[in-house]
């Protein structure tokens, strides 16, 4: 008997962990990999294992499971893990990707392991449907969970021996520098101590997208686009000398550019 593996990708260490236990009574076959805590993580142990099966939060920094979802379509079976059980049932009543909902329930989990392994058995088939479901799913989220609060206005940075109110606006963009973040902005540079995945989830999407797992841009300061080797590219910033990477699990932001 073939002896399957799975992914699980989740912020939230917790619920990994039951996740893992749960599959292990259910599914004692499955060999369960590496854990990501974000989407990038998830596409790179991806790309270093090739499990058969991902299971995939909907919410994740960086990359949501939807975004994560349009790239391993026809590459793995997926399993969405959610909080927003509304949105998650039209995508498994389309038959396109299955489900469980937050917190995990053991009797639901075991229907889906049944109809994995009853997909496993056969190849994975083209969905025609699938990503127009995953821009639809996309939508209604985004929806769903938009913030009470507004997005960050202000980024707080010590300048010397004061202070400084960095309007984001401004803001070309922020750089992992060790434990800290360097923020460039129009008149000039500093250091802060939130994480690149801290600010790319109070920065608005719109306007500040990820391109590495170290870099946030402003999308309004890009002045150039240079593809480079293995779907990867560098980004030229107006105002500054600096070269930014585009890692290839980003560079679906610029395909249209």
């Amino acid at each position: 008997m073939k002896r399957y593996t799975g992914l699980i990708a989740d912020d939230e260490p917790l619920l990994r962990e039951r996740l893992r236990t749960h599959l292990a009574v259910l599914w004692p076959a499955l060999e369960l990999l590496d854990d990501a805590r974000n989407g990038p993580e998830a596409l790179d142990l991806f790309d270093l294992h090739r499990p058969d099966i991902v299971f995939l939060d909907i919410h994740m920094p960086g990359q949501n499971g939807i975004d994560v979802a349009r790239q391993l379509a026809r590459r793995a079976h997926l399993v969405f893990v959610t909080a927003y059980e509304q949105y998650a049932v039209q995508a498994f009543q389309q038959g396109a990707i299955d489900y469980v909902v937050k917190p995990i329930d053991r009797a639901r989990l075991a229907d889906t392991v049944e109809r994995l392994q009853r997909q496993l058995a056969l190849p994975l088939q083209p969905d025609a449907a699938l990503e127009a479901m995953l821009d639809q799913l996309a939508g209604r989220l985004g929806q769903r969970m938009t913030p009470s609060l507004p997005w960050l206005q202000w980024i707080k940075a010590s300048v010397g021996n004061s202070l400084r109110l960095i309007p984001v606006d401004q803001v070309r963009f922020l750089r992992a520098d060790d434990k800290y973040t360097r923020v460039v902005w129009e008149e000039g540079e500093a250091l802060i101590r939130k994480s690149i995945r801290e600010l790319a989830e109070q920065l608005d999407p719109a306007r500040f997208v990820q391109t590495h797992r170290s870099v946030i841009v402003n999308l309004g300061c890009v002045s150039e686009v240079v593809r480079g080797v293995n779907e990867t590219a560098d980004l030229h910033i107006r105002g500054s000398s600096e070269v930014l990477p585009v890692s290839r699990h980003y560079l679906y932001h610029f395909r249209q550019m």
